[in-house]
């Protein structure tokens, strides 16, 4: 391979079992996300995917296989493997019906499960590597296939974790063995996730977080022993882990107040040790054999990059940049606790305080992290501030904080990025009358609700794939994010038809005043056009200066140019109605710390 290539969305390559030196990851070719195979004893890459919108999903099994999931616009598909040296594309389970991942596990003795979704049903599929599988489950409720035991004889489904059953363990014959429920025996909220089995030959201990009161403490299931809580180990804020390849120690990623942390858990010793990382975030971390810990590091001013703490090679990065500008931390105060903002201030700016675009992140359960990201990049270098809000109902602060939606879905939000806003013009960081905001999906959903309840407060806005219309969205999108809705609202639309009509946008869109970009996608699933177009022509009833975008791709693309041009325009949008100085002028001094947070 010889053009430039990239560690690609943050993730490790997946390594094989049998063989450490092997891997596979998705990385950059040519603008699209595709896979790669390494091999770390020769230090060469070679391309294994070549498809016109990229392809993201991919592993490699214990003979050194590699697999990969090949999905249309819509994200519908099947997965196909081929030898690590090269040789045929062939389909991995033939015969599977198409529809969008939703997992794959092979065992060491070559037993292979997953499990795809339609726009109805979830299908979970066992066989063999190349032969036609058996349907093992169909079900309405949707779920996730989280792992398969060693001996290749359990599989475990992942539901939402505050389900009655949010873990199942059914053996491959499809018999159950176990359900858990997500609520737990003490009083109070409570959830749980499921993590994997161990992959030590011979167990089944299968790796469990249950959230607990204000914490989330780390478990294990056995069929012998059933589950056991570790109080002992807990942790403040939100987490994930993987098993050491030896199944005897856990590895734990802690998502803590924008940057990440890494722990070596021992459940059966009880010792628990913090792994050393530079400060910023970790977009993933996997234990590897004799202990070593690779993980991919980024901080707000330089790009990802994978790492090891032995003398394991890695695939290289693509080319480093530093992003301009001075990245600092602000915390403010807003009813049940503090919102914490990452703030980026442009270097040379001929108007002080500069105007400020306010990057709205998704989720609503995900968080913004003190990691690059290229749309802050790209405006930084163009004169404006960037601040990125990390309100109520974000990760990374704890299950009271992700809890907290006090004022209603999308209002309590709205609430933390105004008072964000108020405390930023006080304290002179940013311009009062040019502030704007932009934000994908839920972010995106954020925007259009704050410009059309709070128009006095907002000079644009930039709405990539957005829930516009709460009832009409809920209607037409995946039978997962229906059930979201439910959790968030209580109910559907038709048992909660106040609560949707109040936070959704298509409500407020007449008394929108600030120009608006909304970008849609003809494919998309998740925010489906239909109910984005509605609420375009609630603007064009209204006289509401507006412009659109749109693209034919489902919700996750992997295809850079579409995000480029997504980019590009949105740029030449905020250039003619926020306009940025960009007139040469001198260094401005830092900012002070705020919160206590470093500057670079």
């Amino acid at each position: 391979m010889t053009e430039p290539y990239q560690v690609f969305r943050g993730a490790l390559p997946d390594v094989c079992s049998n063989d450490p030196s092997r891997m596979v990851f998705a990385g950059d070719a040519e603008g699209r996300c595709e896979v790669f195979t390494w091999d770390a004893d020769t230090r060469t890459a070679r391309q294994v995917t070549d498809r016109v919108g990229g392809t993201a999903h991919c592993a490699i099994d214990a003979d050194a296989h590699v697999w990969w999931f090949e999905d249309d616009a819509e994200g519908d598909g099947r997965w196909w493997f081929r030898a690590f040296d090269g040789g045929p594309r062939l389909p991995g389970l033939p015969g599977a019906p198409a529809g969008q991942p939703r997992g794959l596990a092979v065992a060491p003795d070559g037993t292979v499960a997953a499990a795809v979704a339609d726009a109805d049903t979830t299908t979970l599929l066992v066989g063999r590597r190349g032969r036609a599988p058996r349907t093992l489950l169909r079900t309405p409720a949707p779920f996730r296939l989280a792992g398969i035991s060693a001996d290749g004889d359990l599989l475990v489904l992942a539901a939402a974790p505050g389900d009655d059953a949010a873990v199942t363990v059914l053996t491959t014959r499809g018999e159950t063995v176990a359900v858990l429920p997500g609520r737990g025996e003490a009083p109070g909220p409570s959830r749980l996730w499921c993590l994997g089995f161990s992959p030590r030959p011979g167990d089944r201990d299968l790796l469990l977080v249950r959230e607990s009161g204000h914490r989330y403490v780390l478990a294990t299931w056995t069929p012998t022993t059933g589950t056991t809580t570790h109080p002992w180990c807990s942790f403040d804020t939100e987490v994930t882990a993987r098993w050491y390849p030896d199944g005897r120690a856990v590895l734990v990623r802690q998502e803590r107040h924008g940057r990440s942390l890494l722990h070596r858990v021992e459940p059966r010793t009880r010792r628990r040790t913090i792994v050393p990382t530079p400060v910023g975030s970790l977009l993933d971390a996997a234990p590897r054999p004799c202990g070593a810990v690779h993980y991919v590091w980024t901080d707000t001013g330089h790009p990802p990059e994978a790492r090891a703490t032995d003398a394991t090679p890695l695939p290289p990065a693509g080319p480093q940049a530093v992003v301009p500008g001075h990245h600092t931390d602000l915390w403010t105060p807003v009813p049940g606790g503090r919102a914490h903002a990452l703030l980026s201030l442009p270097e040379r700016y001929a108007v002080v305080p500069p105007p400020a675009v306010f990057l709205v992140h998704g989720g609503p359960a995900d968080h913004d992290r003190d990691a690059y990201d290229a749309t802050v990049h790209s405006l930084v270098a163009s004169g404006y501030a960037v601040v990125r809000v990390n309100y109520r109902g974000s990760t990374g602060y704890g299950p009271n904080w992700r809890r907290a939606f006090t004022d209603g879905v999308g209002h309590t939000q709205v609430r933390d990025l105004a008072a964000v806003r108020a405390e930023l013009v006080r304290r002179r960081l940013v311009a009062g009358d040019a502030t704007a905001l932009w934000g994908v999906s839920w972010g995106a959903y954020l925007v259009l609700l704050a410009l059309g309840t709070r128009p006095g407060l907002w000079r644009a806005g930039v709405a990539v794939k957005p829930v516009a219309d709460w009832v009409a969205a809920h209607h037409a999108t995946t039978p997962a994010l229906r059930a979201l809705d439910v959790r968030l609202f209580g109910g559907t639309p038709d048992e909660m038809p106040e609560r949707y009509a109040r936070s959704s946008p298509l409500t407020y869109a007449a008394d929108v005043a600030a120009p608006l970009l909304v970008v849609g996608a003809t494919k998309d699933t998740k925010c489906p056009p239909g109910q984005i177009r509605s609420y375009l022509e609630a603007l064009e009833r209204a006289g509401v200066p507006h412009e659109e975008m749109w693209l034919d791709t489902g919700h996750d693309g992997y295809d850079g140019a579409a995000h480029v041009s997504v980019l590009r325009r949105s740029l030449r949008f905020l250039h003619t109605h926020l306009p940025a100085a960009h007139r040469p002028a001198g260094p401005q001094r830092p900012p002070a710390r705020l919160g206590g947070s470093r500057s670079h």
